[in-house]
């Protein structure tokens, strides 16, 4: 009996996709980390300002839809970056059972450093890719998350 070699769609249905998309976001979290180590904030720190920055988070709720974060964990977090000053909790003007989570002039500074950081370690990340294997990765992955919303 002739066995058959499993397609690279059965074997990532195996849950092989998974593996593969944590370990990948394993590895870049433990890159950034390193590469944002001597600012002295985390990947994770990183995320929460440049979400500010750019104006997709400014509540909690919001933060933690960009980060997949709950609100325990992400109030944990925000604690952490508050004890450094560089974030700050205000009073919401449209809710006042909510705060808005600004930057601090200190962070506000740290940003364009930490960018540039997070930039070298993507740009490293992507070596060997040619133009036409980074645009079908990206493809690949705006894909994926069709999918996935489409399941939700």
């Amino acid at each position: 009996m002739k066995k058959s070699k499993k397609g690279t769609i059965a074997v990532l249905a195996t849950g092989e996709l998974g593996f593969l998309i944590t370990g990948v976001r394993s590895a870049i979290l433990s890159a950034l980390d390193k590469a944002l180590e001597p600012l002295g904030i985390s990947a994770a720190q990183f995320v929460v300002f440049r979400s500010i920055a750019d104006g997709r988070g400014s509540t909690i709720g919001e933060l933690c839809r960009v980060l997949g974060y709950d609100s325990g964990a992400m109030t944990r977090l925000l604690d952490r970056i508050e004890k450094k000053d560089l974030i700050r909790r205000v009073a919401n003007p449209q809710d006042r059972r909510s705060f808005l989570i600004e930057l601090t002039e200190r962070s506000a500074l740290l940003v364009p450093q930490a960018r540039r950081r997070v930039q070298k370690v993507f740009a490293q990340l992507l070596n060997g890719f040619d133009e036409k294997e980074a645009a079908a990765l990206k493809t690949s992955l705006e894909q994926i998350l069709l999918n996935a919303a489409r399941i939700a």
